[in-house]
């Protein structure tokens, strides 16, 4: 819509990404501000909370409840920020759109199986969520295979691109996707745990792709140009701002759950995000959280299979700080700043290369 009032009413300054980037955060903030709320009134009426994990830390019982599901109002927030603030005809937009929609339909999905049947278990079985998730990516992969995104893939702190994938760019983008959606959905067992690292690498995302999309930055910081990709910061932007609001309820102690409905589309567009920067490795490091997530769930499931011993108290990772007597808060905000330091390294990188 902004957009719309450049280019037929003659108002320039929305032609400029950074202003309607800006716009876009505060539509989805205080669109997210003032839906949430009716959003929780309305999940306690109906009793839509997610059962606690039986194996979770007994600390996570007085959690029961609390409604889940949040996810739904901060992606909608976004994607009415989006179509308001971006250019409807940009491919990176569509693409965005789409990702975060797919990976979005498959949370609602699994949380409200367990909210109906009042079970953890009760959602879509890990093998079923998998195949979905993988069938959406493989969609956003071959889509962004037929608009010709440059399957060339780059490192961190080198300035030369290391090698061109081909086709199978393709499987590789679809692991990006996968791999990080499931990565944010780990996380996302502490109050605000997942939410704040999340703000932080779509800012860093975000300014990744406006400095690829701009041929002059791009240039200097000797980044690969990929034209029309700065749009795509918009809609960055708008996470950011329903991210924040989203916080407001999601902080230590949580009015409001985010959900599968939240967390998968959130790792999803992440990675889509760092696919078109071409930031795929950079990415390890802007959610180094969330990788380390990860990496200690595959520890531990792999000790305890090969060696019958488990490495942790208990993973993910934070539930074994949990068990070693740490606050909930400490945790969370300890694993912020790691989340914060990360990504100053991310974004130092593109200039030190």
């Amino acid at each position: 819509m902004f957009y719309w009032f450049y280019r037929h009413l003659d108002i320039n300054i929305f032609q400029y990404i950074s202003v309607r980037a800006g716009l876009a955060f505060f539509i989805a903030f205080f669109l997210t501000m003032f839906l949430l709320p009716k959003f929780v009134r309305w999940a306690k009426s109906k009793n839509a909370s997610q059962p606690i994990y039986e194996y979770a830390p007994d600390s996570h019982q007085e959690k029961a409840g609390t409604p889940t599901m949040g996810g739904v109002v901060f992606i909608f927030s976004t994607i009415i920020a989006t179509v308001l603030t971006a250019k409807l005809n940009n491919f990176y937009v569509v693409g965005a759109i789409l990702t975060i929609g797919l990976f979005s339909i498959i949370g609602v999905k699994d949380d409200f199986s367990k909210i109906a049947k009042n079970a953890n278990n009760a959602g879509l079985s890990s093998r079923a969520k998998l195949i979905l998730q993988f069938l959406c990516a493989l969609l956003v992969a071959g889509v962004l295979i037929i608009y010709n995104h440059t399957t060339t893939i780059y490192s961190p702190f080198y300035k030369y691109p290391l090698f061109d994938m081909g086709l199978f760019a393709m499987a590789f983008w679809v692991l990006v996707m996968v791999a990080a959606s499931n990565a944010v959905n780990l996380t996302d067992g502490l109050d605000g745990l997942a939410t704040v690292p999340s703000i932080m690498a779509f800012f860093t995302l975000s300014a990744i792709v406006y400095v690829t999309g701009h041929a002059i930055f791009s240039s200097y910081l000797l980044l690969p140009n990929i034209k029309t990709s700065g749009e795509l910061a918009i809609v960055g932007t708008a996470m950011i701002g329903s991210l924040i609001a989203f916080l407001w309820y999601n902080c230590h102690p949580a009015q409001v759950f985010m959900g599968d409905s939240g967390s998968l589309p959130i790792g999803a567009f992440m990675g889509y995000m760092a696919i078109v920067g071409k930031s795929e490795i950079l990415l390890i490091i802007i959610g180094f959280i969330f990788v380390l997530e990860t990496v200690s769930v595959i520890i531990q499931v792999g000790s305890y299979k090969l060696r019958q011993k488990r490495v942790f108290l208990m993973a993910p990772i934070h539930h074994h700080f949990e068990e070693k007597g740490w606050k909930e808060n400490k945790i969370i905000v300890r694993f912020w700043i790691i989340s914060f330091m990360a990504n100053l390294i991310a974004l130092l990188s593109l200039k030190i290369r």
